[in-house]
């Protein structure tokens, strides 16, 4: 017997999640453009928080799908706000500085009022950085420094695994894989926890989001592989695919708010080799550098939100036609 597949609604779903990506590098980009330092923290925080009360607002309302699309607006604000503008914050407050792709001298001074560092000096071979274009920065350096950071956060992640792999059911393919094979599945009673699309979505993307970004930095650090090592190029071409073999399964799940979690899944794991491809230069990332690439970005968002309207409407009809069968 042939399985039903659902190949418009997972190409729209996986589409969806796929250009909230570069919309959400160039939306840090811009803020940090635009802002100023203060009113970027603020709003930063505000963030972040704003997407937080979204994820637990989506806990309260009604349907799958919605509670799903809740948890994925929070997620991306909580991530950006929370995550990556608070490492952002305390790398420039402490004077965190930028890796080098090659050779060359970084320096960083920081000038102290009362105990608490009010400016900071970056220089790049005797060069304010300030006198380098967005373009040139992607030449000369490898990773901004709040990423350059995150690293350290490995043992908190590994905390959340843990729970994840000992004492939950749940419903990630690979943690699957791991109960199975290491036995835990026959030793250790597994229990599946209160279940809320909203915050599965959340947690899902803010731990896979991490887990993948610590993999990608201990691939790019030359202390431990580097950019050109083959076995970064072998995880690559894995996540590659792997994500083909997610998209095939993915096919089969008729559910709105169900293969929306899998594109998540589907697409962090296809943007891992999309790093490292950008990382060797293999193409260029206009979402790192906005202002320059207006008409692209323009293009990216107004075919995201006809994507999302479409899906919208789409959906209604799904739901309407459910109910009158």
């Amino acid at each position: 017997m042939k399985t039903k597949t659902y190949p418009g609604k997972t190409i729209g779903t996986l589409l969806i999640v796929l250009l909230l990506m570069p919309l959400g590098h160039a939306l840090m980009i811009l803020m940090e453009h635009y802002l100023a330092p203060t009113v970027l923290h603020y709003s930063a925080f505000a963030m972040g928080f704003l997407g937080l009360v979204i994820t637990i607002w989506g806990v309260f309302v009604k349907g799958d799908t919605r509670q799903t699309c809740f948890g994925l607006a929070g997620s991306v604000l909580f991530w950006t706000g929370w995550v990556e503008f608070l490492l952002a914050y305390y790398a420039q407050r402490y004077g965190v500085h930028c890796d080098l792709v090659g050779n060359g001298i970084v320096e960083t001074v920081s000038r102290y009022v009362n105990g608490v560092a009010v400016d900071h000096s970056f220089t790049i071979n005797g060069s304010p950085l300030e006198s380098f274009s967005r373009a040139e920065l992607k030449e000369l350096r490898g990773s901004r420094p709040e990423y350059l950071i995150m690293p350290a956060t490995f043992g908190m992640w590994m905390m959340f695994v843990v729970l994840y792999l000992f004492c939950t059911r749940n419903g990630c393919l690979f943690l699957h894989w791991i109960q199975k094979h290491c036995g835990i599945n026959n030793n250790v009673e597994l229990r599946p926890m209160a279940y809320h699309p909203s915050i599965v979505m959340f947690m899902e993307w803010n731990i896979m989001m991490w887990g993948l970004y610590l993999l990608l930095m201990f691939c790019y650090d030359p202390v431990f592989l580097g950019d050109h090592h083959p076995v970064t190029y072998l995880i690559a071409a894995i996540c590659l695919i792997g994500s083909a073999l997610m998209f095939k399964k993915q096919l089969r799940i008729a559910n709105w708010g169900r293969s929306i979690r899998m594109a998540y899944a589907t697409v962090i794991v296809f943007w891992t080799f999309v790093e490292v491809a950008a990382r060797n230069g293999m193409f260029k990332e206009i979402w790192v550098d906005p202002m320059h690439h207006v008409t692209e970005m323009v293009g990216v968002l107004v075919v995201f939100v006809a994507l999302v309207a479409g899906y919208w409407l789409y959906n209604a009809k799904d739901n309407h036609e459910a109910k009158e069968q």
